[in-house]
Formats: C-alpha cells, sequence, structure tokens
C-alpha cells in the first residue's frame, strides 16, 4: 500500500471539526478486504469464520456477515465475550481459549442449554473434566474443540520451535489418546478440531527492502506448511477413523488463507486482521489487503521547523516490545517518531518530510495501530468513512461498556 497526501487530504477533511484522538474506518477499504477474503475461498466448499479478537466491534461483524452467506460464525476470545454475542442475536462460536474457571462454565453451559452452537477449546484433560463437570451440572452435553499445535520444530524437538506456545497436542496419537479419554466423560464431547498457523498467518514475508530476509521468511514458511499440512490431516484422519464425528476442522488466518486451503481436511478458515489491515499485515506475499483502520492525533505544537508535536497516541500492541509494536503515523507519508520518545502517552513529537503538507496546531496526523483489534480498546467508537465523508459511527465493545480482558 502506498500512502499519498492526497490521501491525508481526503481524511483531513473527513474529520476536520471533530474531536480528536479519534479512531475511524474507511469502509471503501474495508469492504474492499471483505469482498478480497470472500474471493479467496469462494469455489472451495469452504467457510469463513470471524477472528473477533481483530475486530472488536458488533456492528461491523454485522456487516461482514450480511455482506456474502461464505461468512458464517465467530471464534471468540472469552466466554463473556461469546454471550455478548449471543445477546446481540448471533450463534456459532468457537471460544478460541481454553478456560476452567467456575463463571465461565456458568455461561457456556448457559448458552448450550439455551441451544447456542459453542464449543469451546481444549487440549488437555482438566479442562474436559471442567466442561464435563458444567455440562452434567446443567443437564447437556457441552461441545469441545480440540486445538493442534502446529508450530514447526525442522529438528524434531524443542530446540528450534517456530510458532505460538498454544497446546500441548502434537500428534495424531496425543490427539486420538485425549479424545478417548473425553468419551469417558459425560456432560461434553469433542466435535471440532483447530489447528493455527499462527506462524504462517501473522508473519510479514514481503517486506520493502528485506529480499534476503523475506526469502528465507517464505522458504520456512514453505518447508512448514508443507508438514503441517500433513500433520493436521493425519489428526483428522486418525480421529475419524476411530469413529470420532467431526462437524468442523478450522485452520488458517488471514495471512494464511492461501495456504491453509491446500489442507483438504479444513472445512472452515478464520479471517479477522485482514479486514482493518494494521502495520504488520501490509507485508504478504500470498495475500493483500487495504488499510482500513486508523486514529488520527491532533497537531498541538511546532517545537522546531520541520517538526510538529501530536497529542497523544501511545499506543502499542500486545507481545515482544520491539519497534515493530508501535504504532506508526501514516498520512502524510514520511513522517517518521523520534527513537528516544517514539508514540507517547500525552504528546508524539514527529519529524516532517520535505514534501509534507503544512501542518498546523489543530490538524490531524494519521496513524495505523500494529495490530487491528486492540485498537478498539482505546475507542468508545469508531468513525465509519465512504467515499472520504463520514457516514456513521459505531460502538467498539469499550463502547459497550465491555472490556473482556
Amino acid at each position: 500500500m502506498t500512502f499519498t497526501n492526497e490521501q491525508y487530504e481526503t481524511y483531513r477533511t473527513a474529520v476536520k471539526g471533530q474531536r480528536l484522538p479519534l479512531a475511524f474506518v474507511d469502509l471503501d477499504a474495508f469492504d474492499a478486504n471483505v469482498a478480497y477474503g470472500a474471493s479467496l475461498v469462494r469455489g472451495s466448499g469452504r467457510t469463513i469464520r470471524l477472528g473477533t479478537k481483530s475486530i472488536r466491534c458488533e456492528p461491523l461483524m454485522k456487516r461482514i456477515l450480511a455482506s456474502d452467506e461464505i461468512y458464517h460464525g465467530f471464534l471468540t476470545f472469552t466466554a463473556e465475550e461469546t454471550a455478548f454475542l449471543t445477546d446481540k442475536g448471533h450463534d456459532d462460536f468457537i471460544l478460541a481459549y481454553p478456560t476452567v474457571q467456575p463463571s465461565d462454565m456458568e455461561i457456556l453451559s448457559q448458552l448450550t442449554a439455551q441451544g447456542k452452537r459453542v464449543a469451546t477449546m481444549v487440549d488437555s484433560l482438566d479442562q474436559l473434566q471442567a466442561l464435563s463437570v458444567a455440562g452434567e451440572k446443567t443437564g447437556v452435553v457441552m461441545s469441545a474443540c480440540l486445538e493442534v499445535d502446529l508450530a514447526y520444530r525442522p529438528l524434531g524437538t524443542d530446540a528450534v520451535h517456530l510458532g505460538l506456545r498454544r497446546s500441548p497436542i502434537r500428534t495424531p496419537g496425543q490427539a486420538l489418546e485425549l479424545v478417548k479419554a473425553a468419551a469417558g466423560l459425560k456432560g461434553v464431547r469433542v466435535n471440532s478440531v483447530m489447528g493455527y498457523e499462527g506462524h504462517i498467518a501473522g508473519i510479514s514475508d514481503a517486506v520493502p527492502g528485506a529480499r534476503l530476509k523475506n526469502a528465507f521468511t517464505r522458504l520456512l514458511k514453505n518447508a512448514s506448511v508443507r508438514e503441517l499440512t500433513k500433520r493436521r490431516q493425519a489428526v483428522v484422519g486418525v480421529l475419524k477413523s476411530a469413529g470420532i464425528r467431526l462437524e468442523i476442522v478450522n485452520g488458517g488466518g488471514s495471512g494464511s488463507v492461501r495456504s491453509t486451503l491446500k489442507d483438504l481436511s479444513v472445512t472452515e478458515i478464520t479471517i479477522g486482521s485482514g479486514f482493518y489491515d494494521s502495520l504488520l499485515f501490509h507485508h504478504f506475499a500470498e495475500v493483500k489487503y487495504q488499510p482500513a483502520a486508523f486514529y488520527a492525533l491532533q497537531v498541538v505544537r511546532v517545537p522546531k521547523p520541520g517538526m510538529v508535536t501530536c497529542m497523544g497516541g501511545g499506543y502499542p500492541a500486545s507481545g515482544p516490545t520491539e519497534a515493530s509494536k508501535s504504532p506508526r503515523p501514516v498520512l502524510p507519508p514520511g513522517l517518521t517518531l523520534l527513537p528516544l520518545e517514539g508514540a507517547g502517552e500525552v504528546q508524539t513529537p514527529l519529524v516532517l518530510p520535505q514534501d509534507c503538507p503544512q501542518l498546523r496546531p489543530g490538524d490531524p496526523v494519521i496513524f495505523q495501530h500494529a495490530k487491528a483489534g486492540e485498537l478498539c480498546e482505546r475507542f468508545n467508537d469508531l468513525i465509519l468513512l465512504k467515499g472520504g465523508k463520514i457516514v456513521d459511527t459505531v460502538p467498539t465493545y469499550r463502547g459497550e461498556g465491555k472490556c473482556f480482558l
């Protein structure tokens, strides 16, 4: 994506007179990303589940679901969030992270009793036993989704581990052993499998100016895709051979849609961050989304020629503390943060490029967050633009009084 001064002028005009800071979504780009995601999967016989942690705005989720019937269901991140979305009239959930706490068991069992389709992630007997107790207490059978670790270990040991630290279940044998243990429990059944290739879906491999690194990253990705595809297929195969009826096999993420589709055992793919196309999703070789979610800060100072200072803006993303987790000014193009200050809690100084439009106190500077949904934890509302004009304002989870993590 190439940002331009013309694009800045469009956004500057659109938010003129609005209270800053504000967060906004360009619906032209957002809708294009929704259509693009659907086009990647269409004709494959698979559907797309919404990764809610990367969206965190229910009205925009409704917009995605209404756009194309290929979008169906939610991959949520807490039990309380799942209940919140059921109260909005939604159904078909996979709770992507395990939980055993009593309040969550109460929520999940009650949703099941109400006829909601909810599968909770598991990777251990302890988690299955908690679901079993809750199911028996409520008089229902709880659904569980078995997560299989798809990290790449090229040496066959933990000495080299490329991927996320998630499930301890790595092999078909381990998966079958846990599912057999579940079969001996009342009030719970394993009816789904998820294998999330986070190291494929979330790692850029087409970064400008990093040719050798990109080539090496793609080499590792391709090797990992071959290995994890065989392993995920083997897990699904052994479970089906044992008579386990799997309703869902979930895989993928915004950055790995094409490679995940090659795995014929997968029945659906999750997309989340691609809809907003935050900073960390700009540079992928196999998929191309459009930046759609931004925030605007007010210029409040001109400390010296060639520099301005904005109010606020210190919104770092989660993960290891490094430069890639910092927000970045994107419009006008060419602005840079000061290395000794960065994006600050109450002020953010910026160095201007030579061709920068004139910036005065009160003018906006447009930033992007490193990750997608975490931006919504900073703002109560998202202003929606279409055709360069404000057309609506919608609440984030925070704007609806919710803080799930």
